[in-house]
């Protein structure tokens, strides 16, 4: 079966919004890969009519989500006996809980339960993780200008789905890929190294004249590679691994004449420093490669 995700047109700063195709597409994915040739464990011990209840519970103060991701789970379980599930949802994607609040109450087949709780619980710990872990860094920054950035440091085939849990935690979507915004970095650069004026312009130029529709954003790791990216035109700037009073002295050589975006070895004991710098954005790959998932449990009532 071919699946192609919906094409993500964007400028910098998109949104990645989920629909239901592809979170079924990954769910069934997900359920086929642990459930392989049967739950031997349920069928061996549940009756085939046995009915449960369940609370899908916070066991931690998170932002949650990928609760879409859990009910399907649970859904696609059940589809033989689909009339006799019934799901409630008591929180929603975005939303701050505390720790003990209920997130879905479950009741149907218990061996459709049973079957998808851990699959369910892997989407939801996973993706409210990268959520809670974004709010961190969002409020870091709160009373500054920055926004906060992901990357494409995310986990192959997930990356919709991560870039959604940033979304979740209030930040915003950085590129989704190679195709929807220019990135030149420094390897770029040193491929044409020889190229006149300069390597930066020369890369801005050929860029500006192979994709017109796009916005083209500069690596920069000296004031001299700053000054040439803003002649350039250059739509944003990178401003790589610089030390705080380097970013200062970058974004007052830019002078608006373009964004500015501090990247490299950002954490939330340096970022709000980073962020008073007077930079528009700050990327973080620690929101995707990093994030761990918080806890929740799925706990059956008596």
């Amino acid at each position: 079966m071919n699946f192609l995700f919906p094409p993500f047109i964007s400028r910098h700063a998109g949104d990645v919004e989920l629909s239901a195709t592809e979170v079924r597409h990954a769910v069934r994915i997900a359920l086929a890969e642990d459930i392989g040739r049967g739950d031997v464990t349920t069928l061996a011990t549940v009756p085939a009519g046995a009915v449960a209840r369940a609370t899908l519970r916070a066991r931690e103060p998170m932002v949650v989500a990928g609760l879409d991701f859990a009910e399907t789970a649970f859904r696609e379980a059940a589809r033989s006996r689909a009339s006799s599930l019934r799901i409630q949802r008591r929180a929603r994607d975005g939303q701050s809980v505390e720790r003990g609040a209920i997130l879905l109450k479950l009741a149907g087949p218990a061996r459709a339960l049973l079957t998808a709780e851990r699959v369910a619980l892997n989407f939801v710990q996973r993706l409210s993780g990268v959520a809670t872990l974004t709010a961190r860094f969002v409020a870091a920054v709160r009373g500054t200008k920055a926004r906060i950035l992901d990357t494409r440091k995310t986990t192959p085939g997930w990356r919709r789905f991560e870039k959604y849990a940033v979304r979740c935690g209030g930040a915003t979507n950085h590129r989704f890929g190679l195709f929807d915004l220019v990135l030149i970095k420094d390897n770029h650069l040193a491929a044409l190294r020889h190229a006149p004026p300069n390597a930066i312009a020369a890369a801005v130029r050929r860029a500006r004249a192979a994709a017109p529709r796009l916005q083209i954003e500069v690596e920069a790791d000296t004031l001299e590679q700053v000054a040439q990216a803003a002649d350039a035109g250059a739509d944003i700037i990178l401003l790589d691994n610089m030390q705080l009073a380097r970013l200062r002295q970058a974004v007052r050589l830019v002078r608006h004449r373009a964004r500015t975006e501090a990247s490299g070895g950002v954490n939330l004991a340096t970022v709000r420093a980073i962020a008073r710098t007077g930079v528009d954005f700050i990327s973080v790959g620690a929101l995707t490669h990093s994030a761990p998932a918080v806890d929740i449990g799925l706990d059956f009532e008596e």
